[in-house]
């Protein structure tokens, strides 16, 4: 008798504790394993060579310029990746600006006292926009290094402004094994570099010259 009370007991938690969960009173399954939220992408300076053009190319491929005779000299780069709030959802409709110094290390502005040469075919500074999906692609080159005053020798690394209804981020892309990683002052001043750091993948099929980079974003929106 004692045990048939036992196992009618254990019954009864048991519902109790369906309905409970049935409304609401405590946390479902679903909220209890919630995901945290993802970091925010760091910030980084601007720099000094943003471009001066009214308008940013939008063709999605920096390496061809209207009218050009050629494709930009360099290491062809697919840089690509996903927006998307610290929640982990897509953001659509965010505004995607990229700059950079060419294959040379020398941006295509009249500050830029870098005696490199330029390169005619080379857009340097481009925008897209994201879709639906939170996806963003550009066509562009690898940069290099290059010589920047007092701050030493800057590693090669690929200019971001990234604009939203909520949220504005300027940030950088570095690349993995460059050199003057490390010696950085923008880059080690950040609380997690490696974030900041892309790994180079291999061509795809379809376009076997371009390597690709993959640097995911994390903003408000």
């Amino acid at each position: 008798m004692q045990n048939h009370r036992v196992m009618l007991s254990r019954r009864m938690i048991l519902k109790a504790s369906a309905a409970i969960f049935a409304t609401g009173i405590l946390p479902s399954a679903t909220a209890v394993f919630a995901q945290p939220a993802l970091n925010r992408t760091q910030d980084q300076i601007l720099g000094p060579f943003y471009p001066i053009m009214s308008k940013p190319d939008r063709s999605g491929d920096l390496t061809r310029v209207p009218g050009g005779s050629g494709r930009a000299k360099g290491q062809p780069l697919i840089v690509t990746g996903c927006v998307r709030n610290p929640a982990g959802k897509p953001v659509a409709g965010a505004e995607i600006e990229i700059w950079q110094a060419n294959a040379f290390g020398r941006y295509a502005h009249p500050d830029d006292t870098n005696p490199a040469p330029l390169d005619p075919n080379f857009q340097g500074f481009g925008a897209v926009t994201t879709g639906a999906d939170g996806l963003y692609q550009f066509k562009t080159i690898k940069p290099i290094h290059y010589p920047a005053g007092i701050t030493g020798i800057r590693p090669a690394h690929i200019h971001f402004d990234v604009k939203g209804r909520h949220d504005v981020l300027v940030t950088q892309m570095y690349f993995e094994g460059d050199p003057y990683n490390d010696k950085d002052p923008y880059l080690q001043s950040t609380p997690d570099p490696e974030a900041l750091i892309v790994k180079l993948r291999s061509p795809t099929t379809e376009e076997p010259e371009f390597m690709v980079a993959v640097f995911d974003i994390v903003f408000r929106g």
